[in-house]
């Protein structure tokens, strides 16, 4: 068997590749084949020869790319989800008329009943109110 270090040598780009295609993040594809070679040099034992070296290198990218991202859950979109409430508002006050709507506002309780007044009458959007847009 060849040494860890040619190892590396030959399949190190192909492992950074492969995890690259599958997260399009460079920085991580990196970290990930870092990783993956430090998980194939403590598990070098288990390695039997049944497949070939670079098929049980991006298994284990794999592996290691799932574990990222069980601990690195990709983020909602703020934006997204800010045209989402607003679509769902527009259809609330186009089904209520203003004095139901009033009515429904003030026996909301405290904060949420000054971020509605703020959301529907000034306009603002819940990233404003809240200040993440700063």
């Amino acid at each position: 068997m060849q040494s860890m270090d040619e190892i590396y040598q030959k399949y190190a780009k192909r492992v950074y590749k492969y995890l690259l295609s599958l997260i399009h993040n460079q920085d991580v594809a990196e970290e990930l084949t870092q990783e993956t070679f430090y998980q194939a040099i403590q598990n070098i034992d288990g390695f039997d020869g049944s497949c070939k070296v670079s098929t049980w290198l991006c298994a284990i990218a794999k592996n290691q790319l799932r574990s990222y991202q069980r601990k690195h859950p990709p983020l909602e979109n703020l934006e997204d989800y800010d045209r989402t409430i607003e679509s769902a508002e527009t259809n609330v006050m186009q089904s209520l008329n203003k004095l139901e709507l009033m009515k429904r506002l003030h026996s909301c309780p405290e904060p949420f009943r000054e971020i509605l007044y703020l959301r529907i009458f000034g306009n603002l959007s819940f990233m404003e109110e809240t200040g993440l847009d700063t």
